[in-house]
């Protein structure tokens, strides 16, 4: 019996372990917010969301500063009809957060319909509480 509880008490105890911080789950939730608002775009979300000193990597090599990055998505020169992201991990070192995942959308830039899939490294950092991006890169990924 003894043996019995101790196993389950081991169980428990690595399901926990596993479980998401409530740091991993604050940047989760601004990953989140972002993706939203990439799909939906706000200007005030975007930018509350993102530093002055942001640089936003495409996949293409072009790099946008959040001004840019903002206006394409708020003018729909850049248009996500769909953005899903998945395999997501989350590693925090201090203030700062890295962010890895694969992202999976079609996109309707300048009227062209489309698909992309890319691996996406983003790099967030605590700002008064609220965890913002700083930068983020993309790469293609086979479809």
């Amino acid at each position: 019996m003894k043996n019995s509880i101790y196993f389950v008490f081991l169980f428990l105890l690595s399901i926990t372990c596993k479980a998401q911080s409530s740091e991993e789950k604050a940047v989760a939730a601004a990953v989140e917010n972002l993706r939203a608002g990439m799909v939906n775009p706000d200007k005030a979300l975007l930018s509350s969301l993102t530093f002055d000193a942001l640089s936003y990597g495409h996949s293409s090599g072009k790099v946008e500063d959040k001004n840019t990055f903002i206006s394409v998505l708020t003018s729909g020169e850049n248009d996500f009809v769909t953005l899903d992201l998945s395999d997501q991990t989350i590693n925090i070192v201090g203030n700062t957060a890295l962010v890895r995942h694969t992202l999976s959308a079609k996109t309707n830039d300048g009227g062209n319909p489309g698909n992309v899939k890319l691996g996406v490294l983003t790099v967030w950092q605590k700002d008064n509480g609220k965890w913002k991006l700083l930068a983020r890169q993309a790469c293609k990924l086979t479809q």
